[in-house]
């Protein structure tokens, strides 16, 4: 159950970083009500999680998570530009979750 609430978690840590743009630096009410409510909502989840599972592979597959969607997200929601460059390096932050995410299993 750790797995899962600590990837839901760093889903919502894309949700707070997107809310945290839309917010136009706390300009916009709704945007900045919004990323509150994710952060509270990651972070809680992060923490939930950490009662169970390594820190350093917990936090890397957090952190992981939250900068692929955020970087994808973006892409899609913000018209951000994609290069190669870009999506090779999104691939390598997935492999690095897949192996953090491994190494914890490996004990």
């Amino acid at each position: 159950m750790a797995w899962i609430v600590l990837i839901v978690s760093g889903m919502l840590e894309a949700g707070w970083a997107l809310s945290l743009k839309a917010s136009d630096g706390f300009t916009k009410l709704w945007p900045s009500i919004l990323f509150v409510v994710l952060l509270v909502a990651s972070m809680g989840g992060l923490a939930w999680a950490l009662k169970t599972l390594p820190v350093g592979v917990a936090y890397g597959v957090w952190v992981g998570i939250g900068a692929a969607v955020t970087a994808v997200l973006a892409i899609v929601v913000f018209d951000e530009a994609v290069s190669v460059l870009k999506i090779v390096s999104l691939a390598l932050i997935v492999a690095g979750v897949v192996g953090l995410n491994l190494s914890s299993s490996a004990h």
